[in-house]
């Protein structure tokens, strides 16, 4: 089986390593796995969305230090400092920066394959300082994993997209087709423990040089900035969502900066209020992020009026904490006696590089109630925190801050109407006025914007690779994987560099968004261009077809599914590469036919192959085509949530819908994506799930059947800690949201455009015990 991403030890810098228990460390401990990766700041790439044109005529070297995080033969816990090297898709690790000593000799090297999985674990402490952790795996192959930390978010999201990037370069080759496909296709088996030539090439026609960081001594100090070095021609997804606005957003006040909204969509419901603050502020998203989710009380008094004091009770995972605090009342509210309050944190990052963070009010029992203090409950709140396109000339950082909290209308609309001081004295006023004392405090401090540490030059050893011959030699020996890892530095000596336990973390990055526009035109499938034309379509009558989950009846009804027009959602339209303009969709070009809801002790594949699946039935196998949705849920027991989508005429082999039901699992990837939306529930879920397009094979992991007349999709939302994260706040919700979900083959080239709705569906308030059990 094909692994992702797997280090060739190729000795110490003192010589070789070629030891005679190498073989044998292989099989006591998965040491020539990527358990053991190195990774510090990334550099942006190009886009992500051109994979596979002209994205990758430019390739790009990444380098720079990070940390290697594993555990030793004899338990012993380590944080090595190490130089990593990307060349085009093949990867070097090094304890010295070759640029400084050229005779510097990597310790492994590897190459990247398309089944490496990239997940990220979020903060956690390591040597007494906090790290933001990636975890890497072979989603074929999960036991084949490992962990390397970054000082800071921003340069654990570039990283991520050094290494997409790289992936890139794989897909590029494989679409080429010949033997280098045969060697990369990832249903090959290749023996992974056997002997392998060491790689003899690089990356061929590297044009761009980008070094991350500035060195061992400055990595906790200062992180990376992005260089100018980018494409210009590279264009992201539009900030305002894929999702068309449900709330009516009204400015009713500004102060210091920062505008003061209200939601006025449903405002003589008599429920509380939605508003929310809004501010640009002068430095990057991942600059904001640390800032707002530090703990250090010196910091948090320069900008946070309400929760400068704040304590770690509990870290439940590397997105999820508790934290404790207290606020004295003669600064704030009209009460006499000191308050305390706990509430718990969730954060994440999306595709796009928005960071979420939810806050909670909780109990915990670390912290039971105090002598002397009164326990208050802090309002639920969410931060979200977005980068600000930017000119290619300018070296000015910005980003979109917005704090939403739901209040109550009657203190509100005093003082929205009246001014009135006594609403100035509560708790809601001093959420609102964070994000104008975040603003301030990065206005007087610009050593957190300054400094940029990442480099982009243009190469001078662009020639790595040698003549045609030579270069077919090296497609022939592209594999997933080295294994003959026979070094032991896993366990180097305790002299090795460890992490500085007393440096401050501060983090400089920039990201790119364009905004979206048009909402006006809508996008419908070319259905002649899709499905066969020469065939009669056959009629898709719902009652031939049967799911374990109820069709509704109407839009009251409960327990249930229903299917929607596109209309609700924005996907690219036909001028996208040029100008960004996303469009309303249109009718799904496949068809809903049933749902399936299972409960199962553990997660299931393969679900179409199942004798209760719609997919054996008579009916089913007459189908020209089915695409099968496995959502797999984590929870005690586990569910699948199946989704049965047909055509009602064979799929063209040639349409962008053939490339993606016929392809590689890599090319099914990089293309398939989700749009969420809870179309009706608590805020704080709708912030949660977002409404952001999501590339489900990049964000979980996915595999993929093919057979017969049929396409299963078999997503793991297990296998992300984010995602595993806000289906358990979902799940929380579950009997009174409404889910709305579209997917979307992505369009990257010219010829895609416009996108189109590819299914539909609506989850309308389902009840978990109304799962029927599937055996296996």
């Amino acid at each position: 089986m094909a692994s992702g991403v797997k280090f060739k030890d190729v000795g110490s810098e003192g010589g070789s390593s070629e030891s005679g228990d190498s073989e044998s460390g292989s099989e006591g401990r998965p040491a020539n796995n990527f358990d053991n990766n190195d990774h510090g700041d990334n550099n942006n790439r190009s886009n992500n969305d051109n994979v596979g044109s002209g994205s990758i005529g430019e390739k790009f070297e990444y380098f720079g230090w990070v940390y290697h995080l594993g555990v030793n033969s004899i338990g012993h816990e380590y944080c090595h400092l190490r130089f990593l090297f990307i060349r085009g898709k093949r990867l070097e690790m090094y304890k010295r920066d070759p640029h400084e000593d050229p005779s510097a000799k990597p310790i492994r090297r590897g190459v990247v394959g398309p089944t490496l999985m990239v997940e990220e674990l979020g903060r956690r402490k390591v040597n007494l300082s906090d790290f933001y952790v990636l975890r890497f795996y072979n989603r074929l192959d999960e036991t084949r994993k490992g962990e390397i930390a970054c000082a800071t978010a921003g340069d654990a999201r570039k990283w991520m997209e050094a290494f997409d990037h790289a992936k890139q370069q794989v897909d590029y080759e494989l679409s080429r087709g010949g033997r280098a496909r045969n060697k990369l296709n990832m249903e090959d088996e290749i023996n992974l423990e056997g002997h392998r030539p060491r790689v003899r090439r690089y990356a061929r026609g590297l044009k761009k040089l980008i070094r991350i960081g500035q060195g061992p001594e400055m990595l906790l100090r200062r992180s990376s900035s992005l260089g100018a070095g980018g494409r210009s021609d590279a264009y992201f997804d539009a900030d305002s969502g894929d999702v068309v606005e449900a709330h009516e957003w009204k400015c009713v006040r500004t102060m210091g900066g920062v505008r003061i909204f209200e939601d006025v969509s449903n405002s003589k419901s008599g429920k509380g209020i939605l508003v929310k603050a809004v501010g640009v502020v002068d430095a990057s998203a991942d600059t904001v992020f640390e800032i707002v989710l530090s703990l250090d009380r010196n910091k948090r008094y320069e900008w946070d009026t309400l929760t400068g004091d704040l304590e770690m009770l509990d870290s439940i995972n590397g997105h999820h904490d508790v934290v404790y605090g207290t606020f004295d009342p003669r600064y704030l509210t009209w009460w006499q006696t000191k308050r305390d309050f706990i509430f718990s944190r969730q954060w994440f990052r999306g595709q796009d590089g928005t960071y979420t963070i939810l806050q909670f009010p909780c109990e915990h029992k670390k912290r039971p109630s105090r002598s002397g203090y009164e326990r208050t409950k802090i309002n639920p709140s969410t931060w979200e925190i977005s980068n600000l396109s930017i000119s290619s000339s300018s070296n000015t950082v910005r980003c979109l801050v917005t704090q939403m909290l739901e209040i109550s209308p009657k203190g509100w609309r005093k003082w929205r109407n009246n001014h009135s001081q006594k609403f100035e004295k509560t708790v809601p006023y001093a959420l609102l006025c964070q994000v104008a004392g975040l603003k301030e405090y990065v206005g007087a401090n610009p050593a957190l914007t300054s400094v940029s540490s990442t480099t982009v030059f243009q190469s001078k050893i662009s020639h790595f690779s040698s003549s045609s011959g030579e270069d077919s030699q090296v497609a022939d020996e592209f594999y997933d994987a080295v294994s003959d890892d026979s070094s032991s530095e896993d366990e180097d000596d305790d002299n090795d560099m460890e992490v500085n336990k007393d440096k401050k973390i501060k983090l400089k990055n920039i990201s790119w968004a364009i905004a979206g526009l048009a909402l006006k035109r809508t996008s419908a499938p070319d259905t002649n261009k899709e499905l066969n034309s020469n065939e009669p379509p056959i009629n898709l009558d719902p009652s031939q077809f049967y799911g374990s989950m109820r069709r509704a009846k109407d839009d009251a009804d409960t327990n249930c599914w229903s299917s929607l027009d596109g209309t609700g959602f924005m996907i690219r339209g036909k001028t996208y590469l040029k100008d960004s303009t996303k469009v309303k969709g249109g009718e799904p070009l496949l068809k809903l036919i049933a749902v399936d809801w299972f409960k199962v002790d553990n997660s299931v594949t393969k679900v179409a192959l199942h004798p209760k699946s719609l997919v054996q039935t008579a009916a089913g196998k007459k189908l020209p085509f089915i695409l099968v949705i496995n959502l797999e849920v984590p929870a005690k027991p586990n569910y699948s949530l199946v989704l049965y989508y047909a055509a009602d005429r064979p799929v063209n082999k040639n349409s962008l819908l053939g490339k993606f039901a016929n392809g590689t699992d890599s090319f099914r990837d990089s293309r398939f994506k989700l749009i969420p939306s809870i179309a009706e529930g608590y805020w704080m879920v709708k912030r949660a799930v977002g409404t952001k397009a999501c590339k489900l094979g990049k964000a979980v992991t996915c595999k993929y059947l093919r057979q017969d007349n049929f396409l299963e999709i078999d997503i793991d939302i297990g296998s992300s800690s984010v995602a595993r994260g806000v289906i358990g706040l979902v799940l929380g919700y579950i009997t009174s949201i409404v889910v709305d979900l579209a997917i979307v083959i992505e369009a990257q080239d010219e010829e895609e455009l416009p996108e189109y709705i590819l299914g539909t569906v609506r989850l309308n308030r389902l009840r978990l015990e109304s799962a029927v059990p599937l055996e296996v």
